[in-house]
């Protein structure tokens, strides 16, 4: 199939591509926690384990973390349209082999082509969108990337639960397909090229220390949450990703036209932004994790029940994501970012309290007003650290934020779950907590309280926004001041 390219003078629709981009990545993102609560009717009809069944939602956020590296040299190799209309085509084959699948392995495969695809969505719709919108609306139109972002991975257990409890596991395929399929015929005839092609050469050697660096420490990590710190396959999955990754970075900072552009965090502010992102999606995955796990296994609440708690603070998170970047774009990240984060703080610092008396409803609004205050730091720190690179280290910063947060998502979860356990075990043996696997939970969430209050530190150290400062090419710079 041969692609029309419109040159990038040529004029766009910046809606129709941004409402593209948008549904895109919205179902790419929802796949990641869709297999969630369907796990229990796939063991069933497969005949599986709990472990082997988890790998459906494991593989996704691995292959996930793999491609985000890649897709910086793969934005300045293929234009924005050939990249989006392959990536979804990919994304709408994995969906159907996953749906028709007759046995484990075959869904299996599956998720790994969905996550081949769903990969390359966020970095760039994050790039295309920096591109095509002036920097005084960035805050605006990132803040529905913060909806997509917050909103979809929240109601996939809820989702997933309401499709499971009335027909097959299948279906949550069959939906996502059409969509998928509507979005690239649609793609086709209102898609445009907006990024800049500089056709780097392909550097194998590189691509393979990417993917064993990320891929290693994400699997890593991931076994850390589920078998021990101690366990082989930890040990040897974080050892392997770590010399890898090293190797992959050294080669990355020789190279003139790198894959992946590590220099970018020489900038200040786009390295304080990622790290203080970093921090805010580690303990959104942690406590996505922890308040499921209290209420169902501590608990005995429904997976369905589970995911309705969270509901309300995803709905929260969707409305304020569009008007906190209305707000960015006229005051900057600072106050923002302090005062979501004093919000995390005290919310946080309130599920230390949980017991088996806890009501349903103190869950479920505490973690609104969680999301809440989470709302206001996780796009306007990223808008703004992206604010500072010029447009051709764009989306190198746009993929080195999103794996980062990968990272920081398998990190969280796995430094949590093992609090959690440890301390459980701890506290069991020593027979003076009533409680010890809900004592568990409690100290998990001091650290995440801890870990928000380093976040709140960091927060200070965003400059205030000066008004009217340009730079040399004479465009507005909101949000931070000099890095």
């Amino acid at each position: 199939m041969k692609y029309r390219e419109a040159l990038p003078h040529q004029p766009y629709n910046k809606v129709a591509i941004a409402a593209l981009l948008l549904a895109g990545a919205f179902i790419a993102i929802l796949n990641q926690t869709l297999m969630i609560t369907a796990i229990p009717p796939i063991m069933a009809e497969m005949h599986i384990t709990a472990n082997s069944a988890q790998w459906l939602t494991t593989v996704f956020m691995l292959v996930n973390g793999i491609m985000i590296p890649v897709s910086a040299f793969l934005l300045q190799r293929f234009s924005t349209r050939k990249l989006f209309i392959s990536a979804m085509s990919i994304f709408a084959f994995g969906t159907l082999v996953a749906g028709i699948a007759p046995n484990f392995e075959f869904l299996l495969v599956g998720r790994v082509i969905q996550s081949s695809g769903a990969g390359i969505m966020l970095p760039l719709m994050q790039t295309v969108f920096l591109l095509i919108f002036p920097i005084n609306r960035r805050g605006t139109v990132m803040g529905y990337i913060g909806l997509v972002i917050s909103f979809a991975p929240a109601i996939g257990p809820a989702f997933s639960g309401w499709v499971i409890a009335h027909h097959s596991w299948r279906l949550l395929f069959f939906i996502i397909l059409p969509i998928a399929l509507i979005d690239i015929v649609v793609a086709f005839f209102a898609m445009r090229n907006v990024t800049e092609l500089t056709h780097p050469k392909v550097d194998v050697i590189a691509i393979i220390f990417s993917s064993f660096g990320f891929g290693g420490l994400l699997y890593g990590f991931t076994c850390a949450g589920n078998n021990g710190w101690g366990a082989t396959s930890t040990v040897l999955s974080l050892g392997i990703g770590a010399i890898a990754l090293t190797a992959f970075i050294l080669r990355e900072l020789k190279h003139k036209a790198p894959m992946l552009e590590f220099r970018v965090f020489k900038n200040f502010i786009f390295t304080l932004g990622t790290g203080i992102a970093m921090i805010g999606f580690m303990g959104l995955i942690g406590a996505e994790t922890l308040i499921p796990l209290y209420m169902q296994n501590m608990r005995e609440f429904s997976p369905m029940e589970s995911g309705i708690a969270i509901l309300p603070g995803a709905l929260v998170s969707g409305i304020m994501a569009p008007i906190t970047g209305r707000i960015f774009d006229k005051i900057g990240a600072r106050l923002l970012a302090i005062t979501g984060l004093t919000i995390v703080t005290l919310s946080s610092f309130c599920f230390t309290f949980l017991d088996t008396e806890t009501s349903f409803a103190y869950i479920t609004v505490m973690y609104a007003i969680r999301m809440f205050g989470l709302s206001m730091v996780m796009m306007p720190v990223t808008t703004a650290g992206l604010n500072q690179l010029s447009q051709h280290l764009i989306p190198h910063g746009a993929a080195m934020v999103n794996t980062m947060q990968q990272v920081s998502a398998s990190i969280g979860t796995a430094i949590l779950v093992t609090i959690q356990t440890t301390i459980a075990v701890s506290a069991k043996a020593s027979a003076t907590v009533a409680n010890p696997a809900i004592h568990g939970v409690n100290v998990a969430f001091v650290v995440v309280t801890i870990l928000t209050v380093i976040a709140l530190g960091l927060s200070f150290c965003i400059k205030r926004p000066e008004a009217k400062m340009r730079n040399k090419k004479g465009r507005i710079k909101f949000g931070l001041g000099k890095s």
